[in-house]
């Protein structure tokens, strides 16, 4: 049995918060990100605040800020729960 101890808006407000910190460290204010971004700024003060953001909204913040890679890997390497998962895919690529 699978114990989740965060919620999901625990999660959103860690990542909120990691992006937030990128951006400080590399000098860029939430103004010039979210014309960089194309993301409003009201958009992304409320993010770094909170956490909520639109989907696709995030995906353009972390592409201006040169995450795309780390997006793209984030699912690269399936994990499995389960003996039975792994079969269930294995039947699904033959």
């Amino acid at each position: 049995m699978l114990y989740i101890f965060e919620t999901p808006s625990d999660v959103a407000i860690k990542m909120a918060q990691k992006l937030k910190s990128i951006r400080k460290r590399r000098k860029i204010t939430q103004k010039q990100l979210a014309a960089r971004s194309n993301v409003s700024y009201a958009t992304l003060r409320k993010f770094e605040k909170t956490g909520q953001i639109s989907l696709e909204s995030f995906i353009k913040i972390s592409m201006e800020l040169g995450l795309l890679n780390e997006l793209s890997n984030l699912f690269s390497d399936p994990t499995y729960n389960s003996i039975e998962e792994v079969i269930n895919e294995r039947k699904q690529n033959t």
